[in-house]
């Protein structure tokens, strides 16, 4: 019997991409999702510490801008610094959404969370993170969440619900 082959969760634009980033993974098997693995790019702060520079689709326990330590070998992200005070919101539409309600809801969805002025990246067309800084008001585009899962076309979650974990 062979071992499953790991998948990789990635993120095609980061929020916060600059010139120089790195890349470790998070190993998501302690979440509930064996053999998956997500990518994350973070920012060299020195001392061993990186910033986290993009939106968590699957890690629960971390946020942009949270400052993590990496394994000795680089490879993966090992504990949690600090918290960077932000939060995530994830939104997955449901599969059976047709084509044309499909992308209306991707665009009311991208409209209110660019009217609030909050980064958020999207894996596919189905999964979207939003990041959510503390003290902002983002109540228009949680009321347009909360209907979408009232009609029973997409489920939400914060992604603060479990702590980080390493495998």
């Amino acid at each position: 019997m062979s071992a499953t082959e790991p998948k990789f969760l990635v993120h095609d634009t980061p929020a916060k991409a600059a010139k120089q980033n790195y890349i470790a993974r998070v190993d998501l098997a302690p979440f509930g999702f064996p053999s998956l693995f997500e990518q994350m790019w973070l920012g060299d702060l020195g001392g061993g510490m990186y910033e986290v520079r993009c939106i968590p689709f699957r890690v629960y326990g971390l946020a942009l801008g949270d400052v993590v330590n990496i394994s000795s070998d680089g490879s993966l992200i090992s504990s949690l610094v600090r918290p960077s005070g932000r939060k995530v919101l994830r939104v997955l539409l449901i599969p059976s959404l047709g084509a044309e309600r499909l992308s209306i809801v991707i665009n009311s969805i991208n409209m209110k969370a660019s009217e609030a002025d909050l980064l958020f990246e999207w894996n596919g067309d189905r999964h979207i993170a939003i990041d959510v800084p503390p003290d902002i008001n983002f109540d228009d585009l949680i009321g347009l969440v909360s209907g979408y899962v009232e009609r029973g076309e997409a489920f939400w979650e914060w992604g603060d619900v479990e702590p980080f974990r390493a495998s």
